[in-house]
């Protein structure tokens, strides 16, 4: 039996690239974990009662910690469970750097890449949440734009698929060599959603034969082991629990944090979502973590990246 204070809860859905992300994470460190199954669109009631009113997929609970956002979530996964270690050599700041890129501009590029190739057959509640979630307020004209300019994208993506394959040409097995690393998993989910999600995905990856070959290693690696979890149990798990999360503030804070300030923090786009709003518990160059109470799910601390989140004083 696990220990429920420190067992992993993913909340997500399989379709999610970014849980995809989350999943091989799980397979390179080889840990068991529990699965709750959430809505693809809004609301997602269940989640959103643990996190405040952050939407995003995945979220990983563990007791009344919650992470949001696939950078906080593995870089939590390597504290905890440092071997086998997600930075294999000795080049964590430079897959840190890296990593804002995968996720950010090449990830976004990627969504407009698949939005935009379905074209009218997308459907439409899910056009309206995902377009207004990566493309802003006009987001009807954004895809639209994104099918017109579809050949334009696929060029835009080509280009660092072809710099992945010259980085395998040497016939290693990850992408910095023998064992594979974050890295892997952060380059891997924008891979997967292109083949699963695009119908020319398949026929466009073969160009990339060292790729190919990659992916079929970054899959046999598969997702640890897990099992599924009722959505309440996950509420339950954390209204009995107490946060683990450290309190201070590091040295050299840019926005003058302090601990027991009221603050909200909120994805640093126009993505129309909701800040999460608590007292500041713990921040630092990378983390930021906030206390928050309410009657169904208790005090949980919700912890984000700084890169990437905005965080206001109120």
């Amino acid at each position: 039996m696990s220990n429920p204070s420190s067992e992993i809860i993913l909340h997500a859905y399989p379709q999610s690239p970014v849980a995809e992300k989350v999943r091989v994470a799980f397979g390179i460190k080889g840990l068991a974990w529990r699965s709750v199954e959430i809505p693809r669109l809004p609301p997602k009631p269940n989640l959103t009662a643990l996190t405040g009113g952050y939407r995003r997929t995945p979220v990983v609970q563990i007791g009344a910690d919650i992470y949001c956002d696939s950078q906080c979530i593995i870089r939590e996964l390597e504290r905890r469970y440092p071997s086998p270690s997600f930075m294999p050599t000795a080049d964590q700041g430079l897959m840190w750097c890296l990593s804002r890129w995968t996720d950010g501009a090449l990830f976004d590029l990627t969504v407009r890449h698949v939005l935009g190739s379905a074209g009218d057959s997308l459907d439409k509640d899910f056009a309206a949440d995902r377009g207004r979630l990566y493309l802003g307020e006009d987001w009807a004209a954004g895809l639209k734009k994104a099918n017109a300019d579809l050949p334009h994208l696929v060029a835009q993506v080509r280009a660092p698929l072809s710099w992945l394959d010259a980085q395998l040409a040497d016939g290693r097995d990850f992408l910095l060599g023998p064992d594979a690393s974050a890295i892997d998993a952060q380059f891997y989910h924008v891979v997967w959603f292109l083949r699963g999600r695009w119908s020319g995905g398949p026929s466009f990856l073969s160009e990339f034969t060292n790729l190919v070959r990659w992916e079929d290693n970054v899959r046999a690696i598969g997702h640890g082991t897990y099992r599924p979890m009722d959505p309440q149990d996950a509420t339950e798990q954390a209204k009995s629990h107490v946060p683990l999360a450290a309190t201070g503030v590091a040295p050299n804070e840019p926005q003058g944090l302090i601990v027991g300030q009221s603050v909200t923090v909120t994805p640093d786009v126009n993505g129309g979502e909701q800040p999460v709003a608590g007292t500041l518990r713990y921040a630092d160059a990378e983390t930021v973590t906030i206390e928050r109470t309410a009657d169904d799910v208790g005090t949980v601390c919700v912890h984000f990246p700084r890169s990437g989140y905005r965080i206001d004083i109120v």
